[in-house]
């Protein structure tokens, strides 16, 4: 058997403030923004480097918007990656060392929280700075 985690769900309010902000402000890449039955838009957004993409849009989930939370992004370089992206405009904390490993935290307009943590593995931190 075989399970791939591929897309997320991300409730939010509003749908084209939330695109700006994954798009402008955290770089994601948007794959499609599609209404494909009257009430229900789809707007499909993916990490840099990702297999993994998120969900924001109207007509497909009773989460209520900001309640998700934990979702985590796992980057090579976290002082590279943070500086990126507060040069963006995103509001990102300052790097906690919890036990060996960099985490930062941030939120997306309606109050979503997420996580970038810095990965462990040598070999892809070493192929990063390549």
């Amino acid at each position: 058997m075989e399970m791939r985690l591929e897309v997320v769900q991300v409730p939010v309010t509003d749908v084209d403030a939330a695109k700006l902000f994954y798009t402008e402000k955290l770089g994601f890449v948007l794959d499609h923004d599609v209404e494909y039955i009257p009430g229900m838009r789809v707007v499909q957004l993916t990490p840099p480097g990702s297999a993994a993409s998120i969900v924001i849009g109207t007509g497909m989930t009773a989460m209520a918007p900001g309640s998700l939370e934990g979702l985590q992004l796992v980057v090579p370089d976290m002082a590279g990656t943070r500086a990126e992206l507060l040069g963006r405009g995103a509001e990102i904390s300052e790097v906690q060392d919890i036990g060996g490993i960099a985490f930062a935290y941030f939120s997306d307009p309606d109050g979503n929280r997420w996580v970038l943590q810095e990965t462990t593995d040598p070999e892809v931190k070493e192929a990063s700075r390549r």
